[in-house]
C-alpha cells in the first residue's frame, strides 16, 4: 500500500515493554503496577499502550476522564481502570455501564452511585496532602470514608495521593506529603479501617522512593521511555518509545538577504542550502521553536530557519550537500550517531517532554512496531 502519510510517529512498543518490565523490577512482591494512560497514553496511543502494557506486567490502569475509560473499554480491555479526575452526576449511569472505578471525593456522587449500583461497587478515595487540585483534606477523610462504608452498594477499594515535588532534587516536601499520607492511614486503621489498595508513587517516586511504594504504583511518564525530571538520571534503563519523522519535499538555495517564513525573522547572510519539511504547529510541533529548534537528516542536525508555520517548517542544510527530496527526517529520536530527544525539544521549547509528546495532534499518524 502506498504511503501517505509525509509526517508520523513510530510507537516501539518492544521499548514500552522493556520499560514495564524494568518498573515491575524496582517493585516488592505483592506491589500492583497501574499503568497510566490518560492523554492517549501521553500521545503514544491509549489502546495499544495499554494491551502493551498489560502484557508485560501492568495489572490496572489509570485515566484521567470518563471517555478515555470508556474507549478502552470498547476497545475489549477488561482489567480495572481507575478514573483519576472528576466524573459528572448524569454520568454515573455510563460510569457502571463501562465498569469504571471513579475517584469519590463528594457526598453528592456517593449518593448517586450507592442509588443506581446493584451490588458494592469498587470506588478510590484521593487524599490532598500538598497538590491543593483534587482531593480531600486529611482531616475529612476519616468521615468520610465512614460515611462511605454505611452505604451498601460502595466498597472502598483504594485511598491515594499525588506527589507534587517528587521529581525535584529536595525530597523533604515530598517525604512531607507522604508523612500526611500516612498519618491518614494510621488513623483509618485505629478504627479497624483497612483499605486494599493504598497508593501514592508516580513515575518519579517509584524510581526514587522505593518506602512509598505501598500496595501498588502509577508510573505515566516512565512507561514511554522518558525520564520524570532532567534534574536526576534513572537508575534504571528507559527505552523512549516514540520517535516522531517526516520527510524532505523541497531543496533549494536561498540568496544572501532572502527572508525565511512569516514575518521575514530569518534574513539569510550568505547562498543558503535549505530544505522544506512538512511538519508544523498543527501536527504539535510548537511555534515556540522558531528559529531555535532542530532535526536530523542523513544523521546530521539542520537548525529551524524562520518561523515554524501551521504545516511546515525550513532547515538549514547548507553542511549537508547530498540531501535529497524525500530523504526521512527524525524530529524526535535517532538517526545514524545523532539523536534529538523529547527532552532536549523541550528545553528548546521551556516546557517539559510531557507536553511535547501529548502535544503531538491527530493528524500524526501513529505506527506501531
Amino acid at each position: 500500500m502506498p504511503r501517505t502519510h509525509v509526517t508520523w510517529a513510530e510507537i516501539d512498543l518492544a521499548a514500552l515493554a522493556a520499560n514495564v518490565r524494568a518498573l515491575r523490577g524496582v517493585l516488592g512482591t505483592g506491589v500492583e503496577l497501574i499503568a497510566v494512560v490518560k492523554a492517549d497514553a501521553y500521545g503514544h496511543g491509549a489502546v495499544p499502550v495499554a494491551r502493551t502494557a498489560l502484557r508485560a506486567g501492568a495489572t490496572r490502569l489509570a485515566v484521567h476522564r470518563l471517555e478515555e475509560g470508556i474507549a478502552l473499554r470498547r476497545a475489549g480491555i477488561h482489567v480495572p481502570i481507575l478514573v483519576l479526575g472528576y466524573v459528572p452526576l448524569d454520568a454515573v449511569g455510563t460510569l457502571i455501564r463501562y465498569r469504571l472505578t471513579p475517584t469519590v471525593n463528594t457526598a453528592a456522587f456517593a449518593r448517586a452511585l450507592d442509588a443506581q449500583a446493584t451490588s458494592p461497587y469498587p470506588v478510590h478515595v484521593k487524599v490532598d496532602t500538598g497538590l491543593s487540585r483534587y482531593g480531600l483534606p486529611p482531616e475529612d477523610v476519616l468521615p468520610f470514608i465512614a460515611m462511605l462504608r454505611r452505604r451498601p452498594h460502595i466498597y472502598v477499594e483504594g485511598i491515594y495521593t499525588h506527589f507534587a515535588t517528587a521529581d525535584e532534587a529536595d525530597p523533604t516536601p515530598m517525604y512531607r506529603q507522604f508523612r500526611h499520607f500516612r498519618d491518614v492511614l494510621d488513623t483509618l486503621n485505629a478504627r479497624g479501617i483497612v483499605i486494599p489498595l493504598r497508593h501514592a508513587c508516580n513515575s518519579a517516586a517509584t524510581l526514587r522512593f522505593p518506602q512509598a511504594h505501598l500496595d501498588a504504583v502509577r508510573p505515566g511518564i516512565a512507561l514511554y521511555g522518558l525520564r520524570p525530571s532532567p534534574d536526576w538520571p534513572s537508575p534504571i534503563p528507559l527505552r523512549p518509545v516514540l520517535t516522531l519523522k517526516s520527510v524532505v519535499t523541497r531543496v533549494r538555495t536561498l540568496p544572501s538577504g532572502t527572508g525565511i517564513g512569516y514575518g521575514r525573522t530569518f534574513i539569510t547572510e550568505r547562498p543558503t542550502r535549505v530544505a522544506l519539511v512538512p511538519i508544523g504547529y498543527g501536527d504539535g510541533y510548537p511555534r515556540i521553536l522558531s528559529n531555535r529548534g532542530a532535526v536530523l537528516i542523513r544523521g546530521r542536525r539542520a537548525r529551524i530557519l524562520g518561523r515554524v508555520s501551521m504545516d511546515q517548517i525550513v532547515v538549514d542544510v547548507s553542511h549537508i550537500p547530498e540531501v535529497r527530496v524525500e530523504d526521512e527526517v527524525v524530529v524526535i529520536g535517532r538517526q545514524g550517531e545523532e539523536h534529538i530527544t523529547a527532552e532536549e525539544v523541550a528545553h528548546w521549547a521551556q516546557t517539559i517532554n510531557y507536553e511535547i509528546t501529548t502535544g503531538l495532534t491527530a493528524r500524526v499518524p501513529r505506527l506501531y512496531l
